[in-house]
């Protein structure tokens, strides 16, 4: 068995173990599973999003906003005005005090706002006010969240650096622990950041780095580990305001300290909590990472889903709307269903969290996958929307966002090491009913604990193989759903599923043991399997949660066949790959061949992407629920989604008579170029009345004007004057000489 670090000790220990453990058990109660809270915001979260928010995504000119870069003065007193820093903040130190849920929500509404949206999140998550409320002194407490509910402090966070990435715990800044003249303990610390998004604007920061104690003067030892400190603009030695440039541009830089000297009491938590930083940083991501950035992966899938139904049916080729082309209309019924899917997953976890849990792997699911799952649906968007998807200006709609995507799939640890060593590496041990249990007795050489432990395991991957041939036998027939409707087979199939997985859990623990570390690709075939099962618990819930809708159970089985799918393609990866001996040629060849002949699911049919696409290719309730709800309500008046929305809703109001003159240019009874053309010959011949005429000849031009792109003029088009006054930057090392 491999060693375990203690700061991976610590990782695997923080945060608490949800319904993914249900699911490593190979047993899952969906019972218990379909009890979890599913709720709506309170009344006051409800008004904050339909008023302030509303009102922030009106006031922010995207465009010259990703123009200039500067978020305008105004919009920095209406944020601070209205609460904007203060959603995580109790009530009791001034702030909003909103559940997990509405943070998100807010995240998810302003995500659409670049460097607005940003600096929105960052004061609600992981952070300074995170921390402080969780584990700062009293007198912290009183003294900074205050001034970070009101806007006054602007926070960063300070981890990473130019040879600490996703490996955070390997920073090497330094907190050199020493007694002044007076006698007072402090801190001298030198350290080098970057990546830090809010630096160049922040006046707070929170930096994490290694204490090193010679003189043993907080009780902790020599080394006693990662450790968070407050720093204060203004403070000597600290450096920032620098930029980097991000692509979707936001504020982010770089920060740098030379011996910048504070007292042992800027510790968060004061000195009592020295070395406690990486557990505590741990524990805040278990559930965390669950909030800001799968916000915003929700929040692309919902803005492709607004955009794509709607220009699907208001762009014409051929005669027709495009939306109606099978290519076409496969895209846009994999883009509806799979926002229903993200959002369904957004709401359930975060409800999880808000009562309660902390799962550090359901939350490493969700930031992965939605934001993963965001960036490709927004390709779809782009490849749907064409010419008017890749020519920027004020009217384009996904154009930033595509741009931006790469960021969220990057940050917060890097989805190709989430999904290849997180998310399995950490579920096995953590999540399985024995595997922790068992690593602590060997560690401790407990020859009783271990015996214990391991004769349970093997009882249990016994019990998981019967279950696993019985359930793949009947194609999952003796799982217990919960409910008794068109569902209950998509319950069975997920337990079916369930079973597997946990079965060749074992086999991977047993057989490639410690290995499992270095074997990434097999790991993330693991991780697939398990975030696709939760998505379809979570889907599940969210369709039984808003009543069993009828008219959604196209989208409710195209989501969980696709599902299916997936952990069915990823099972098929772990037999292909499963490189141990006897085992290993057992999977591959007699185990591949029944899991090909006996799948979970072959996916949706073609004919079901119809059905699907046209739940958001048409207006009304359902659209809304599933795309718009969420995003905000853009205006007729307004570039992009605005102007688009309005063209939809009268094409689609004047779908009769549309036809009538449509088929009359067919069968040549009307000789017209165009629609438009055709309006006053259709009407002369009787087809349509004057009502009738004005109402095609409203939608028409309304339809012309929604696929118009912008047009600039060479003095706007070109910057000569930024190119005439740019240099060339400096490089990050100069830059940390420098300072």
């Amino acid at each position: 068995m491999p060693r375990i670090s203690e700061t991976e000790r610590q990782a695997l220990t923080a945060g608490s173990v949800w319904i993914d453990g249900q699911i490593f058990s190979g047993n899952p109660d969906f019972r218990s599973i379909m009890a979890e809270a599913y709720p709506n915001l309170s009344s006051e979260e409800q008004a904050f999003l339909e008023g302030p928010v509303e009102t922030l995504l009106h006031k922010v000119d995207r465009w010259q906003l990703q123009q200039t870069r500067r978020i305008p003065e105004d919009i920095w007193t209406f944020l601070r005005d209205n609460g904007f820093f203060g959603l995580i903040i109790p009530k009791a130190y001034g702030g909003a005090g909103f559940s997990t849920l509405a943070r998100s929500a807010v995240m998810m509404k302003t995500s659409q706002l670049g460097p607005v949206g940003t600096l929105v999140v960052i004061p609600n998550t992981l952070g300074a006010a995170e921390l402080l409320i969780s584990y700062g002194t009293e007198a912290q407490k009183a003294h900074y969240l205050p001034r970070l509910a009101s806007g006054e402090l602007v926070p960063c966070f300070g981890l990473t650096e130019p040879t600490a990435g996703s490996d955070a715990a390997s920073i090497r800044a330094e907190g050199t622990v020493f007694k002044d003249d007076s006698g007072e303990i402090k801190l001298r610390l030198n350290f080098s950041k970057r990546y830090i998004t809010l630096a160049p604007v922040a006046n707070l920061v929170s930096l994490a780095c290694r204490l090193h104690d010679p003189d043993n003067l907080l009780g902790a030892g020599e080394y006693p580990g990662i450790t968070v400190v407050l720093l204060e603009k203004g403070t000597p030695g600290l450096s920032l305001g620098d930029h980097h440039l991000p692509i979707g541009p936001f504020d982010n830089g770089p920060i740098y300290g030379e011996n910048v000297v504070v007292s042992a009491d800027h510790i968060i938590g004061g000195t009592a909590r020295a070395g406690q930083g990486w557990r505590m940083l741990m524990e805040q991501l278990g559930g965390g990472r669950a909030v800001s950035l799968p916000a915003g992966g929700v929040s692309s899938a919902k803005s492709a889903a607004a955009a794509v139904g709607p220009y699907s049916m208001v762009r014409e080729q051929f005669g027709l709307p495009i939306g109606l082309m099978e290519g076409v209309a496969a895209k846009v019924a994999r883009t509806a269903a799979l926002a229903y899917v993200l959002e369904s997953s957004r709401i359930y976890v975060c409800a999880g969290v808000d009562a309660g849990h902390h799962p550090p792997v359901i939350s490493a699911i969700l930031k992965q996958q939605t934001t993963e799952l965001g960036q490709q649906l927004l390709v779809d968007g782009m490849d749907v929307m064409a010419g008017a998807g890749v020519m920027q200006g004020p009217n384009n709609i996904l154009g930033s966002s595509y741009i931006a995507a790469p960021v969220s799939v990057t940050v917060e640890g890097a989805n190709i090491l989430t999904r290849t060593l997180m998310i399995f590496g950490q579920g096995a041990v953590r999540c399985h009913p024995y595997a922790l249990t068992t690593l602590n007795a060997v560690e401790n050489k407990d020859v009783a604990a271990f015996r214990q432990a391991i004769l349970g395991w093997m009882g249990h991957s016994l019990v998981n193989f019967g279950r696993t041939v019985v359930r793949g036998l009947t194609r999952g027939a003796t799982v217990r759903a919960p409910v008794d409707d068109a569902t209950a087979r998509h319950f069975k199939k997920l337990g079916w599923a369930a079973s597997r997985f946990a079965l060749l859990t074992d086999l991977a623990m047993f057989c490639v043991g410690g290995k499992l570390k270095q074997r990434g690709q097999l790991s993330g075939r693991f991780a697939d399997a398990l975030s696709w099962m939760v998505f379809g618990v979570t889907t599940l819930r969210r369709f039984h949660a808003e009543g069993a809708r009828q008219e959604d159970l196209p989208v409710v089985h195209w989501a969980l066949k696709y599902s299916l799918l997936q952990v069915q393609q990823a099972f098929e990866g772990i037999y292909a790959n499963f490189d141990t001996p006897i085992v290993g040629w057992l999977l591959r060849y007699p185990g591949r061949f029944w899991l090909r002949i006996n799948p979970l699911s072959s996916g949706p049919s073609d004919r079901e992407d119809r059905a699907v696409a046209a739940t958001i290719q048409t207006p009304g309730e359902q659209y809304q629920r599933i795309a718009l709800e969420g995003l905000g309500q853009p205006r007729d008046d307004e570039p992009g989604m605005g102007r688009l929305l309005h063209a939809w809703r009268l094409i689609s109001a004047a779908q009769k008579p549309l036809a009538r003159i449509k088929k009359a240019m067919r069968d040549r009874q009307i000789d017209a170029a165009s629609v438009l053309d055709a309006i006053d010959q259709a009407k002369a011949q009787g087809l349509i009345d004057a009502v009738e005429a004005e109402q095609v000849r409203t939608a028409e031009q309304a339809r012309l004007a929604a696929i118009q792109v912008d047009v600039f003029d060479p003095k706007d088009y070109y910057h000569d004057g930024l190119a005439e006054d740019s240099q060339t930057p400096q490089p990050e090392v100069a830059k940390a000489a420098n300072a």
